[in-house]
């Protein structure tokens, strides 16, 4: 595999959406330990994905709506965590983000994933077989095609595509997830999903994973810890008591008490990851508390993210490092920099917590004022 050529990047100013992310991009490398060349090739990446709009000024509204994030900043960070070792950085892109309509931002984005694969050396077969499907010449829905690039030591990212099975219609968004299973050989695989709310994003693993996943991902509105304990239909996974356990801290229902709170306002999301295709069980199961709904403020937030590594004997550092590489404002002042928290569980391998960090290229939400049990509009 050949990463892109060694060198500094011509880094925009600063108040511009990629100057403003890419040197965010570079701090957290330095809190994970990528060395300089390996940020660079990365920063770089971030620039070129985001295209024209890179130089755009931050006093300018976005150019178009991205939904990755709540302040359209088309670029979201996370840290995932195991015991014992360096988290890993990945970023969450919208390489079409600039593009005048749904349609053409997911050309952008096929090209984008096509130059990389090309540079990067892995096969986007799977992928091809799903164009039809997640592509269509009117698409419809909230995204066309995200990608989350794992960055590791050498400069050649892991990839992962996120698709939106609401392309071809609301209505046909579980029949576009059924379909897309069986062609990738997971033809059973849909019946055993849990009852969602919504099919949110289909996700494929691209390149040199161990074991690639197709990863379906569904939203559970008003959910309660008990009905979150069995969403898990993965083998060996987690106990109910874990899953309700994760769910409590995560959405500040850790009072010791045994309340049984409900999150009502935006969506509990659960992840189902299917590797092999002999069975129709998932491999992998992952729990995402949108934490940023059911905190008053980030300081709230950070605590409750520092409390969920605890718990599965994490270092906590290093996210406080990259909480201060990211914003130098007081967490009380807002609510959003944190933005979920997951467990994630995966067969012969032990659990997995992410923190997802949003930017905040545009705005900082304010903190909440209202009461946290009142309903508020999901994305």
């Amino acid at each position: 595999m050949t990463p892109f050529r060694h060198g500094a990047p011509a880094v925009p100013d600063a108040d511009t959406l990629g100057g403003h992310t890419t040197r965010q991009l570079l701090r957290l490398c330095e809190v994970v330990g990528l060395g300089d060349d390996d940020a660079s090739v990365y920063a770089r990446t971030l620039l070129r994905s985001l295209g024209p709009v890179a130089g755009r000024p931050l006093d300018l509204p976005p150019a178009t709506p991205s939904f990755l994030s709540d302040d359209h900043t088309p670029v979201e960070f996370s840290l995932s965590f195991v015991p014992d070792a360096a988290p890993t950085l990945r970023v969450l892109l919208e390489p079409g983000c600039g593009a005048g309509t749904l349609a053409q931002n997911g050309r952008t984005g096929l090209e984008f994933l096509r130059d990389a694969a090309r540079r990067w050396d892995f096969a986007t077969d799977r992928l091809d077989e799903l164009t039809d499907l997640f592509f269509p010449e009117t698409p419809e829905g909230p995204l066309a095609l995200w990608l989350a690039l794992e960055l590791r030591p050498g400069g050649v990212p892991q990839v992962k595509a996120y698709l939106n099975p609401a392309a071809g219609g609301d209505d046909r968004s579980a029949a576009t997830m059924r379909e897309a299973l069986h062609r990738l050989g997971h033809r059973s695989a849909f019946d055993v999903l849990p009852e969602g709310d919504r099919h949110l994003f289909l996700a494929l693993d691209l390149g040199d994973w161990e074991e690639p996943r197709a990863k379906v991902y569904l939203a559970h509105h008003d959910m309660s810890a008990p009905e979150a304990g069995l969403l898990c239909r993965m083998p060996g996974g987690p106990s109910p008591e874990d899953i309700e356990a994760v769910f409590r801290v995560a959405g500040g229902l850790d009072t010791g008490d045994g309340a049984d709170g409900r999150l009502s306002r935006r969506p509990v999301q659960s992840c189902h990851a299917f590797t092999e295709t002999s069975t129709a069980l998932p491999s992998g199961f992952t729990l995402y508390v949108p934490v940023r709904d059911y905190a008053a403020h980030d300081g709230e937030a950070l605590a409750r993210a520092t409390a969920l590594l605890d718990r599965y004997g994490m270092d906590t550092g290093p996210l406080r490092g990259a909480v201060s590489a990211l914003t130098r404002r007081r967490l009380e002042d807002g609510v959003g920099l944190i933005a979920y928290l997951s467990v994630a569980h995966q067969s012969g391998r032990p659990p997995r917590a992410t923190v997802y960090l949003s930017s905040e290229a545009y705005q900082v939400r304010p903190p909440a004022l209202a009461s946290l049990g009142e309903p508020a509009a999901a994305h």
